[in-house]
């Protein structure tokens, strides 16, 4: 489908036409953040789910996470072309089909009972998240005034988060009801009858993964015939590009891909690691696997002060530098303590994590003009710290306990305090 708009430059003169057509862009866009939302944080109930149908270790368990988001290294240049040759709406809706593909592989996957074919759908769904991601985040950071691109980035956090809350609440209900019986009767029995309980439990993904592809095929197809306006960032390469005179990618783009890789690193670790060291520390698993809710109310929380502080009272960098801050203090909290004072450390976390990410991206995407659409990959790219340190933490966790394991995510909040403090300065030309 042609896009008959004027491509939308930075930042966005506000002009009645444009208007609307912000509008309707940040509506759309918030419909694709809450599906981001909906499919991601469901990893948190997957892993206590199918360590206990498929039977496998604390390790092994956490490549849910690294099939999930190692898909965004594999897959995040490829994306970029395909973004280049087809723009950023049709890369929207092919995502979503990817997405639906994914979330089908989990139907066969559940009546044969077998954890790499769970993987192989989860592979698909971070396949098309990664379109998603690769189109709809540098779309939000340039479609208005850079200054409160972290303000925008917040409202689509706030439908990520919230999206994330009901798939949780949801798929608990459906999966965990009756958690304590089945598990005492599972530990009860042996040979094909303990076979034949695992497999029922299996299947109860049936239902709600078959419903989710119709979502996202229903989805994609509104996409498609959306008239979303396309951002043309070729046409911004004399204004951002320092003159010019910069050659290569700026360095300050490079070391916020390291500090995207941590973040997401330490955000997917501390929610999706919840359910099995609730579980560490004695919590029943209904209780336990619903802790990630928690964390998403935190996120939110933190996500709705920055649509309040951000730009008028904070800057999106002193927001980032506060949330790393906090991050240290609580993760060393988390590490000194035990039992619902460490549980409830790990919980602030995602309070702390909350303006990371939209601090992050406009520092990192500042200036960064004709390399807008590949930082944008390599920002993408960089999502794979979710694929790496959860299970980094599950092997940790393995040879030693679940509550040590989070010593992991202290030099991750270091850098990311240095890039808030000055790694987002580097490379750049002083005004």
């Amino acid at each position: 489908m042609g896009n008959s708009a004027t491509p939308i430059k930075e930042p966005l003169p506000m002009q009645s036409q444009q208007q609307a057509n912000y509008g309707k862009a940040m509506g759309i866009i918030g419909t694709l953040f809450f599906i981001f939302g909906f499919v991601t944080w469901l990893n948190s109930v997957l892993i206590p789910f199918l360590k206990q149908a498929c039977e496998i270790s604390d390790f092994e368990v956490f490549f849910v996470t690294f099939a999930f988001y190692i898909s965004y290294l594999v897959m995040a240049i490829p994306s970029s072309a395909i973004l280049k040759k087809i723009g950023f709406t049709k890369g929207m809706s092919l995502g979503l089909l990817i997405m639906a593909v994914g979330s089908l592989i989990f139907i066969p996957a559940a009546y044969t009972r077998s954890f790499p074919l769970f993987l192989l759908g989860l592979f698909g769904q971070g396949t098309g998240l990664t379109l998603l991601q690769a189109a709809s985040n540098p779309y939000v950071t340039i479609l208005g005034p850079i200054e409160k691109a972290a303000q925008r980035i917040s409202i689509m956090g706030i439908c990520n988060k919230v999206a994330g809350m009901i798939g949780i609440f949801v798929l608990v209900q459906l999966l965990f009801s009756d958690a304590t019986e089945l598990s005492a009767k599972i530990n009860t029995l042996t040979g094909a009858a303990r076979e034949a309980e695992l497999q029922a439990l299996a299947q109860r993904v049936v239902v709600p993964y078959l419903v989710m592809t119709v979502v996202l095929l229903a989805l994609a197809f509104m996409v498609r015939k959306s008239d979303l306006p396309e951002i043309n960032t070729d046409e911004e390469d004399a204004v951002a590009d320092d003159a010019g005179a910069r050659k290569g990618i700026p360095p300050h783009l490079l070391l916020g891909v390291v500090c995207i890789f941590a973040y997401v690193g330490v955000e997917v670790l501390a929610i999706d690691s919840l359910a099995l060291y609730g579980e560490y520390n004695g919590l029943e698993k209904m209780v336990a696997t619903n802790l990630g809710i928690y964390s998403l109310i935190a996120l939110t929380v933190g996500y709705l002060s920055g649509i309040v502080l951000i730009p008028k009272v904070i800057s999106q960098k002193t927001g980032l530098i506060i949330c790393a801050s906090m991050a240290l203090v609580l993760s060393v909290g988390a590490l000194a303590t035990h039992g619902w004072i460490s549980i409830i450390c790990v919980i602030l976390l995602s309070l702390s994590h909350a303006l990371m990410w939209p601090g992050i991206w406009p520092l990192a995407m500042n200036k960064a003009g004709k390399y807008t659409k590949i930082g944008a990959a390599f920002m993408v790219m960089a999502i794979c710290g979710g694929a790496i340190l959860p299970l980094i933490y599950g092997a940790i966790a393995k040879g030693s306990d679940r509550h040590i394991a989070y010593v992991v995510m202290l030099p991750c909040y270091l850098y990311i305090l240095y890039y808030g403090l000055s790694g987002h300065k580097v490379g750049l030309k002083k005004a």
